[in-house]
């Protein structure tokens, strides 16, 4: 690793860091981060609500159909 450590960033052994460099080293890694373009987030989000829709659409008519395989083996019960 090329990171270089300040003295706050070095811990005695056995003794817990404090919460500003947990924030520190949070912002370092959001830095990192790539963030997608608007067209590309856009795009993603498109795929995911057509997935979750044919999903849907799959649980619902598994659901229909094994309620009506039930009713006809066992009757409707009236």
């Amino acid at each position: 690793m090329s990171e270089t450590s300040t003295a706050a960033d070095r811990q005695a052994p056995g003794s817990r860091p404090g919460p500003r460099l947990f924030l520190r080293q949070v912002v370092a890694e959001l830095r990192k981060v790539v963030w997608p373009t608007r067209s590309e987030l856009l795009s993603y989000t498109g795929v995911v609500l057509v997935f979750v829709l044919a999903m849907m659409l799959l649980v619902s008519g598994l659901d229909y159909g094994i309620g009506k395989l039930v009713l006809l083996v066992f009757g409707s019960g009236s």
